[in-house]
């Protein structure tokens, strides 16, 4: 959920957690500020696993050192990267990838219409998960993103009740594309901004789906996501609702 979350969405994800750790489910979430940290306190009891950009060592936010050593001695840090790589804007997209992978579910709390949040509920579609969506004010940018999500055909959630319900259809874990979902070697940042321009170049402003873009870039998906989620962060493309994108 949202970085920059209200009180309210905090209480919620904290409160969301706990019952659902209560109810013997993990909770898998990235340390972010606002629901992600609190989704992490709330949810430390019961079992709690915390993916992140950079490598294992690398806190951020900083102000999450005590979190982070929380649950390094009570639940699970994974990461993908060098132990003490830090973590650069590239990184978050792609590491969104395993934390709807760890999970049967995702819930978004809070998520602008472009938010990182999106890119983990559209994966997790991807990969034949669950996915929920808590609604929120018309008039809260932050409610915008969960809101779309519910009008693409997202479960409401408005408690633990509703996540338990969408469990007892989970039709288990799909073997993904290995193809589709491989990673390649960390690029350099000038590969990475070269991938950027590339992607950049591909867009108009008729819409495409991204599938169209991993095909015209012939690079692999996560790299595609994280590429257009920093040109989106920029203002020079727009992510749609169904998985299509065009220039901003």
């Amino acid at each position: 959920g949202a970085r920059v979350a209200s009180a309210a969405g905090q209480r919620f994800a904290r409160g969301l957690a706990s019952d659902l750790g209560q109810a013997g489910q993990v909770i898998v979430s990235g340390l972010a500020r606002g629901v992600d940290g609190a989704a992490h306190e709330g949810s430390l009891p019961t079992g709690t696993i915390a993916v992140l950009g950079g490598g294992i060592a690398d806190i951020y936010p900083p102000e999450h050192r005590d979190l982070h050593a929380r649950i390094v001695e009570a639940g699970c840090v994974v990461s993908e990267s060098r132990p003490r790589q830090t973590a650069q804007a590239k990184d978050f997209p792609r590491r969104n990838r395993i934390i709807s992978g760890l999970s049967r579910a995702v819930v978004v709390v809070e998520a602008e219409i472009r938010s990182g949040s999106l890119i983990t509920a559209r994966l997790a579609a991807e990969q034949g998960r669950e996915v929920l969506a808590v609604p929120g004010s018309p008039l809260d940018p932050r409610a915008k993103g969960t809101n779309d999500l519910i009008r693409q055909g997202a479960a409401i959630c408005e408690g633990a009740e509703d996540v338990l319900r969408a469990l007892e259809g989970f039709g288990g874990f799909r073997e993904p594309d290995q193809d589709r979902y491989a990673v390649t070697a960390d690029i350099s940042d000038a590969a990475a901004e070269k991938l950027r321009e590339t992607i950049a170049d591909l867009l108009s402003p008729t819409p495409v789906s991204r599938d169209e873009i991993v095909r015209a870039a012939r690079a692999p998906l996560p790299a595609v996501l994280a590429a257009l989620m920093e040109l989106s962060l920029a203002g020079r493309a727009e992510l749609l609702p169904g998985g299509m994108v065009s220039r901003a």
